[in-house]
């Protein structure tokens, strides 16, 4: 038995290839049953995202093993092998086990220690688990990589410092106001950047969140999932008083806002301080609000001075890292090499309880004849001796007479002998 981990990711393959080699959730049972089929699969597991998608197996080692998964790969999403072949990669064994202990850490992602690919790996798991029933190997490499990445995560601060843009601007609110519960926050915008800004705030349970944008639809089905008021960018001006925190990405041209709304503003609130966080390139809100007391403005440069600092953070809690997956790695090697002994060590403890069952019965024969019982227990440990110690003692003989003194030691301490 083989472990095998194969596939393309945002490393190796551009955005084009990746779409097309992914598995969306409503094929995965269909592909995995496609999967196990080929007769040197026993099971395995797809992990697919918008960065990634691998083939996590437990196959039976063969020749064209390599050549006959890249051909079923390629068949089932109807590609060109050459397309496909320069973009993959192929781990086996302590390879494969680092590197799903790798991936499910953050320390393979695009950005460095993200925290999301690892509910990914054990929605990947889920959801392959119920189509077959894992091999006790893959089940096991896989439950390890789980406590190897919480280990990360307790042991290392790979996840502590912001590395998005979105993450960073929530940093920085929570650096500056000593609790979000008690804020308002108005979000100008409804893509990407701001839902994730809007899921960053809703965890930390803003007092009020309200999103304006453009097109009301878009900003509802965001809304709706976060809990906030949606109103349109013509209402900011009235609105704005409200907001201690302003988070801003849109694509607009124009500044939207600008320094008199600013000013007015803050007159309404009799100049209680509100932090501006213009992610926008170009930018939303007018440089010239920076200036105005009480009104404390931050762009997406700045923020990027948050972001390097903090992934230069990353990068040296990855070195802590990567040493425990390392040692993790090399310690589910051992426990998987020893497997391999287990027939081995039933078939020996077998073969003694036969000798013992064998001897037993004539020793409890020749008493029942009336045979002196001293002699018949004497007699049953000299037998009983000679037949557990006849095979290694022909092996220390052979390896003696072979003047093979390495396997003469290993024989010795396998036996226990000082």
């Amino acid at each position: 038995m083989t472990l095998l981990a194969l596939g393309i990711n945002h490393k190796t393959a551009p955005i084009a290839l990746r779409e097309r080699v992914s598995f969306g959730p409503e094929t995965l049972e269909q592909a995995l049953n496609s999967l196990l089929s080929q007769p040197m699969v026993q099971s395995g597991v797809v992990l697919s995202t918008c960065n990634r998608t691998e083939l996590y197996l437990s196959v039976e080692q063969q020749a064209d093993l390599q050549a006959r998964l890249v051909r079923w790969l390629c068949d089932y999403h109807q590609l060109d092998e050459e397309d496909v072949r320069n973009s993959l990669y192929w781990h086996q064994d302590n390879e494969a086990v680092s590197h799903l202990m790798r991936v499910a850490s953050g320390l393979d992602s695009l950005v460095l220690g993200e925290p999301q690919i690892l509910g990914q790996v054990k929605k990947a798991f889920a959801d392959s688990s119920r189509s077959q029933a894992l091999s006790s190997e893959l089940e096991r490499m896989f439950q390890k990589t789980f406590s190897v990445a919480k280990r990360v995560r307790t042991e290392t601060d790979i996840g502590a410092n912001a590395v998005s843009v979105a993450f960073a601007a929530c940093t920085l609110a929570r650096q500056i106001f000593e609790s979000l519960s008690s804020v308002n926050v108005l979000l100008v915008g409804a893509g990407e950047t701001i839902e994730l800004v809007a899921r960053h705030l809703r965890e930390h349970q803003v007092k009020k969140l309200i999103i304006a944008n453009r097109t009301r639809e878009r900003a509802e089905a965001l809304a709706t999932e976060v809990g906030a008021e949606v109103i349109s960018l013509a209402e900011i001006d009235a609105r704005l008083a409200e907001a201690d925190i302003i988070i801003s990405s849109t694509a607009s041209p124009l500044p939207i806002i600008g320094k008199g709304m600013m000013e007015r503003a803050l007159k309404a609130r009799r100049n209680k301080p509100m932090l501006l966080v213009d992610i926008a390139v170009p930018r939303d809100v007018e440089p010239e609000v920076g200036k105005l007391p009480n009104a404390y403005l931050y762009s997406v440069d700045d923020l990027q001075a948050i972001i390097e600092q903090n992934l230069a953070q990353r990068k040296a809690a990855a070195v802590q890292a990567e040493s425990i997956v390392v040692q993790e790695s090399g310690e589910f090697m051992a426990w998987l090499r020893s497997q391999g002994a287990v027939n081995t060590i039933r078939e020996y403890r077998s073969q003694a309880d036969e000798i013992r069952a064998e001897l037993e019965g004539r020793a409890l024969q020749a008493l029942q004849q009336g045979a002196d019982p001293q002699k018949v227990m004497q007699e049953l440990a000299h037998k009983l001796t000679n037949r557990l110690i006849h095979a290694p003692t022909k092996s220390l003989q052979q390896a003696a007479r072979d003047g093979d003194n390495e396997r003469l030691q290993i024989l010795r301490d396998s036996l226990g002998l000082e």
